[in-house]
């Protein structure tokens, strides 16, 4: 008889999920799903003799790793791992995989999304339609709608996320530049349609700046007042990874000072936004409520890799996208 293997499926939200998980896994791995409310005591005692582990948010943490006696991986379906304590757990055995890209193409339209709509003030249209002020005052600001056609966009992060921007983009004929610390193979450049330049030039000379970096002690507050000061005043600033990666109170200052011209913000620094927030009442700034990566092709593709990497782990090979503790 096959040795069964157990993957505990915490917190999820909709049936069809677990019935995906199920139809794909293999008959030796064991699906258990625990729904969004469940007690902790109940996690304890389902993870006690798990290999595998899905979270959801913050329904896990360090406590429950340290119950699952047996846990050789936790299996994110999302690109971050920020929210893990993926330090402690490495120290324990215990290592920590994100989706493998399940979520890039989601994350990567809506970016080119957040462009043409901060470029061209959807938002604002929109609220003015909604208010029954039909197109009130926008012809005589032409000046502050732009094209997003022959723009340089300036790509922070050429990940799975930011090449698929960066694709994208040439549909757009848009020049694609970026910058990455890692050194990205000439075959893969060229494929994304992108060149290499320092993060300073991309910064001055870019029409839109695109972040597409993991959430760490180095990126913190990477986008701040110097990084802004560099920026043309023409430029706008696209945020679909972390919210704390820009200094979100150099940002305000920034747009009220006019260094830059806009933003589109997927992420901010405290979730959920604060109706305080001063971006929420700017005009130039298009703010959505973290939700780039949610299309049900996203989360079909998060779950089977999901299922592709715990079966990885029950044959006793290494898992696949293992994010390496700081």
């Amino acid at each position: 008889m096959a040795t069964r293997h157990k993957l505990v499926y915490i917190g999820y939200r909709h049936d069809w999920e677990v019935q995906r998980l199920k139809e794909k896994a293999p008959s030796e791995l064991e699906i258990v799903a625990l729904p969004q409310g469940v007690s902790q005591a109940e996690v304890l005692k389902a993870v006690a003799d798990a290999e595998i582990i899905i979270p959801w948010g913050r329904m896990f943490n360090i406590d429950v790793a340290r119950a699952a006696k047996r846990l050789k991986l936790v299996q994110v379906l999302s690109a971050g791992t920020d929210y893990l304590p993926v330090n402690d757990m490495a120290e324990m055995g215990i290592k920590t995989a994100n989706n493998f890209g399940g979520n890039a193409v989601a994350v990567a339209e809506f970016a080119v999304m957040l462009m043409v709509s901060t470029y061209r003030r959807t938002h604002v249209q929109m609220r003015q339609l909604y208010g029954g002020k039909y197109a009130q005052g926008f012809f005589e600001r032409w000046e502050e709608f732009h094209e997003l056609t022959g723009k340089r966009v300036g790509i922070i992060g050429l990940g799975r996320i930011g090449s698929r921007v960066a694709r994208r983009l040439a549909g757009w004929e848009c020049e694609v530049v970026y910058h990455d610390v890692v050194k990205i193979p000439p075959a893969e450049e060229k494929a994304a349609g992108v060149k290499r330049v320092p993060l300073e030039e991309l910064l001055r000379t870019s029409d839109i700046v695109s972040l597409h970096v993991p959430l760490n002690r180095v990126t913190r507050h990477m986008i701040s007042d110097r990084e802004l000061d560099l920026m043309k005043p023409t430029a706008v600033l696209i945020n679909t990874c972390r919210g704390p990666v820009v200094d979100e109170a150099a940002l305000t200052r920034a747009l009220n000072e006019n260094k830059i011209a806009g933003a589109g913000l997927d992420v901010q620094e405290l979730e959920p936004l604060s109706m305080e927030n001063p971006l929420l009442k700017m005009d130039n700034v298009v703010l959505t409520p973290h939700l780039a990566g949610l299309s049900i092709e996203a989360r079909e593709k998060s779950l089977d890799f999901a299922i592709h990497n715990a079966m990885r782990v029950a044959q006793g090979k290494e898992p696949e996208s293992v994010v390496l503790p700081e």
